[in-house]
């Protein structure tokens, strides 16, 4: 079976780097993953995937080094287990508040008898023939702790068994926790609540993670000890790489 690259680092103690697939485009998703990143995650709340694009993304995906992965719409069982029967070796639950929604999330990701995942992975063939075998070692699942109210039941969610790591949404947070990052208690103790996370998950031996947003945020979190980081997304870097050309090369021809 593929090798979930991403896992091996996370497991390794190091950290993986992703980026996020947001447009929908299949292409983007294959350039993402051959530019180097640890794993590339199809997302499936916020992007316009339908289950034959993240079929094709996860494919595509494969075609590069990085680990297919896929934030689902939900913590459904359902949603979940379509996901995992097309190829994805990496599945990100969001808006996880208690423990017992991570547990709903293991036993969807997980088969018997450590969870209830149905068997029919018959789109995922293409990772390989012992896919029964291997699956479960494979797939990473992390989840999301984006609310006030999960920061607070950090340590229980964390230690949930089945459950790998965790990908913090920064801005859900700052929301959740009503604090204005532009002003330096708001932003102080916005950085204070993600550091409480990350204590959790060092307590638990779980992959602590993070949405980075960009390079540069990505960075200062990798250095204060997050391992599956993402930094950024194809939109994103499509947007940025764009407005640098356009503001090194000018109105080329431009007269005034």
């Amino acid at each position: 079976m593929r090798a979930n690259i991403a896992k091996q680092r996370l497991l390794a103690g190091e950290a993986a780097i992703g980026a996020n697939a947001s447009l929908g485009a299949v292409w983007a998703a294959e350039i993402l993953s051959q530019a180097g990143f640890d794993f590339v995650m199809v997302d499936c709340q916020h992007g316009p995937w339908d289950d034959a694009g993240a079929l094709e993304a996860f494919r595509a995906i494969c075609l590069g080094p990085a680990a297919p992965m896929a934030r689902v719409g939900s913590n459904s069982f359902a949603a979940i287990g379509r996901l995992l029967d097309r190829g994805a070796l990496g599945i990100i639950v969001p808006l996880v508040n208690s423990a017992a929604e991570a547990e709903a999330a293991v036993h969807a990701v997980r088969y018997p008898p450590r969870g209830g995942r149905s068997w029919g992975p018959s789109l995922a063939g293409y990772l390989g023939a012992n896919y029964g075998q291997e699956a479960d070692h494979e797939i990473f699942l992390a989840v999301q702790i984006e609310s006030a109210p999960a920061v607070e039941c950090a340590e229980e969610i964390m230690a949930v068994d089945g459950i790998d790591g965790c990908w913090i949404g920064p801005m859900d947070l700052a929301r959740s926790m009503g604090v204005d990052l532009a002003t330096p208690a708001g932003a102080e103790a916005h950085e204070a609540a993600i550091l409480r996370v990350l204590a959790a998950c060092r307590k638990t031996g779980k992959a602590p993670g993070i949405d980075g947003g960009n390079e540069v945020k990505a960075r200062y979190w990798v250095d204060r000890g997050f391992q599956f980081v993402t930094a950024g997304s194809d939109a994103g870097l499509l947007r940025s790489s764009a407005e640098a050309v356009v503001s090194r090369v000018g109105r080329v021809g431009h007269t005034a």
